[in-house]
């Protein structure tokens, strides 16, 4: 007598597989972290901003050599020596009279050896004009240059840190001034960040529902 299937037992075809599960599970558990740790940073990075607001009015300190720059050194008025100019970069900036345009960055050395250091030394109207200006001493404020990191490793947290570029107070002639480092100017992503890989772990588990369930579909006739 041929005996009648078993209700309670799913078909083979429909159970769940057990090794991709897991790998799903752990990696959404993953991106999940990774979005509540980026909300940690935020309520951070929020407190920094905070403390370099009141830092431009503070004493002059020394230029720090090597990034990371912490938050009680941003903003702070520094000053160092340029022995010679190596190289220069272009980005967009703003002027200290609120005008746009082009901000010149000149790389430095600043000794035999050892990391040099960024000087953001004014504004032209044009991004192919090349300032007049070989080294020497020059003050300002201590900052970051700029950020052009891959937006896949900043929301990770594998970014590497940002070197110190000091905001030269005054320019040569030819240029103007640089505008003064603001907290406001400093962007505070980490909620995007957080967003984004809540965003990428719902979007796996979906994906995967939907895969099982194109998996336990019966086969057609």
């Amino acid at each position: 007598m041929t005996l009648p299937p078993d209700p309670v037992a799913a078909p083979a075809s429909r159970r769940i597989p057990i090794l991709p599960t897991l790998l799903v599970a752990v990696a959404a558990i993953v991106m999940m972290a990774l979005g509540v740790w980026q909300l940690q940073r935020r309520t951070e990075k929020a407190h920094a901003l905070e403390l370099a607001a009141s830092n431009p009015g503070k004493p002059a300190v020394a230029f720090p050599k090597l990034p990371p720059v912490a938050p009680d050194l941003l903003f702070r008025p520094s000053s160092l020596h340029c022995l010679r100019v190596v190289g220069w970069q272009v980005e967009a900036g703003r002027a200290a009279d609120g005008s746009t345009g082009y901000r010149h960055i000149a790389q430095c050395a600043t000794g035999a050896e050892g990391p040099g250091a960024l000087v953001a030394i004014g504004v032209t109207d044009r991004p192919d004009a090349r300032p007049n200006w070989t080294g020497g001493q020059i003050a300002g404020w201590i900052s970051e240059e700029p950020d052009h990191r891959a937006l896949i490793m900043r929301i990770g947290g594998k970014a590497p840190p940002l070197r110190p570029m000091l905001i030269a107070r005054s320019a040569p002639a030819g240029l103007k001034p640089s505008a003064p480092p603001s907290a406001a100017d400093v962007p505070n992503n980490h909620l995007a960040y957080a967003v984004q890989w809540f965003f990428f772990a719902g979007i796996a588990i979906i994906i995967y529902i939907l895969a099982l369930r194109r998996r336990n579909q019966p086969p057609s006739p």
